[in-house]
């Protein structure tokens, strides 16, 4: 082959290569060109964490005083799981429960088995307390059935829920703030007894956004059914969720 051959063969692969390297350079740009145009996918919230604090009260019997302005406080983390690609959803998780009642001129009896029997009992307190209030924690496992206006962002449009709600009984105290000859004094009783070892309650929330109202009726009583007068605890209150 004659050097002049060679030379117009070289000549020839330069051209097809820059014509190659123009076409590759070319696709790449309309590439990314591409993807600068597509929007940010967002993770959609899902409601993992909420806090509740409300009002927090009893039905019970006329005998039972209390005071107007129990609290209840909860706060619990759960996991939602979509429904296919509907705006409903399923969800459960873990929280704590704490419930607070003061009591009116009265204070809880629960262990004098002489006088009032095997169960618990509301009598006059003769202390004249400043407070007397009576307080429940409760391990909780909420379940959720919601539903999202906003599927893409549930921090934002209409949403509600009902459920139920499972706890495990943690621990209870009383305690009562009185004076003795002008000394404030605190007595502070835990207990245990004669209180149901598991609270069922129905619930349900309704807002918008990160806000919304919740509800909450007991299915059990807050003592064990042969230790103490039928009392059903129920509350209403204020919900911030998401993450």
């Amino acid at each position: 082959m004659s050097k002049r051959s060679v030379l117009l063969l070289l000549l020839s692969v330069l051209c097809i290569s820059g014509v190659y390297a123009q076409s590759d350079n070319k696709k790449n740009s309309e590439e990314k060109s591409s993807e600068k145009a597509l929007p940010p996918v967002k993770k959609p919230s899902r409601d993992f964490l909420m806090i509740q604090l409300g009002y927090n009260n009893w039905s019970k019997p006329d005998s039972i005083k209390t005071k107007p302005f129990g609290y209840v406080f909860k706060a619990s983390f759960c996991y939602d799981f979509p429904i296919k690609k509907s705006k409903m959803s399923f969800a459960t998780g873990l929280g704590v429960n704490a419930n607070v009642i003061y009591l009116d001129n009265q204070k809880l009896i629960n262990n004098d088995t002489g006088t009032y029997g095997a169960s618990a009992h509301f009598v006059t307190n003769t202390d004249n307390p400043k407070r007397y209030k009576f307080v429940t924690t409760y391990l909780t496992a909420p379940f959720e059935l919601r539903y999202f206006q906003n599927s893409n962002n549930r921090n934002q449009g209409f949403k509600a829920a009902i459920g139920a709600e499972v706890g495990l009984f943690l621990g209870a105290h009383t305690k009562e703030v009185t004076s003795v000859d002008g000394t404030v004094v605190k007595y502070k009783e835990n207990t245990k007894r004669f209180i149901s070892p598991w609270n069922f309650a129905a619930t349900a929330r309704i807002g918008w956004g990160n806000f919304s109202l919740f509800g909450s009726y007991n299915i059990t009583g807050v003592f064990k059914t042969t230790n103490g007068p039928d009392i059903t605890p129920f509350s209403l209150g204020l919900c911030v969720s998401g993450l």
